[in-house]
């Protein structure tokens, strides 16, 4: 896996139009060859591809990136600056870590089977919780989970469809359970909307390496 940083300044902002959700995802994209077939998008087959959208800076806009596969530096003849560098066999070998991620909390309806959005700190925090435990591969120490800003991204996406996504920002200290599983949620992602920014678990060990 290779971990990246995307830093666009403003004139890289203004080139790509870099103004929403979707944009972000636009540029992101663009900087990796797809590998997938369309059968394989069809069936929502994972892009190989995460990132975490940091907001604007002082000087233009941060946006972390990991993926299967090396990124480009150029977009539609923009040179872009980016940093990478290979994430080691060993690092997913330690037992805890200080996480952060932004994650799309939703359930679904038992009776309508719809989506429907997880609202308020102490909901999303015993959603996340559970969902770790369940699915994700890790247990959290709920003295040490925060539930941060929840912002709610609305924009259109290539189809002119209004996509409305809630982008709650987690952050803690996490154990892991089961190491398959923990592998499989870093490379893969958390939860959904992971094409919008969602899902991307940003790492620092706390603990010394499993034997």
């Amino acid at each position: 896996m290779i971990a990246s940083v995307l830093h666009l300044d403003r004139k890289a902002v203004r080139a790509l139009k870099v103004t929403d959700c979707y944009s972000v995802h636009r540029v992101v994209y663009s900087l990796f060859d797809d590998m997938r077939n369309d059968s394989q998008k069809i069936a929502s087959e994972s892009s190989g591809i995460l990132f975490a959208d940091q907001g604007n800076t002082k000087d233009g806009r941060r946006i972390l990136l990991l993926a299967d596969r090396s990124p480009k530096n150029c977009i539609d003849g923009t040179v872009v600056d980016i940093r990478s560098l290979y994430i080691s066999d060993d690092f997913l070998d330690h037992g805890q870590y200080r996480f952060k991620v932004i994650v799309n909390p939703t359930r679904r309806s038992s009776t309508s089977k719809v989506l429907v959005p997880v609202k308020g700190v102490e909901a999303i925090a015993q959603w996340f919780a559970e969902r770790a435990s369940s699915s994700w591969g890790f247990a959290i120490a709920p003295a040490h989970l925060s539930v941060g800003p929840v912002n709610v991204a609305l924009f259109q996406e290539k189809a002119n469809r209004q996509v409305t996504i809630a982008q709650a920002h987690v952050e803690g200290v996490l154990s892991v359970i089961d190491r398959e599983q923990f592998t499989h949620s870093f490379r893969r992602g958390i939860g959904r909307a992971r094409a919008w920014g969602c899902g991307l678990l940003q790492l620092a060990p706390v603990s010394h390496r499993t034997q």
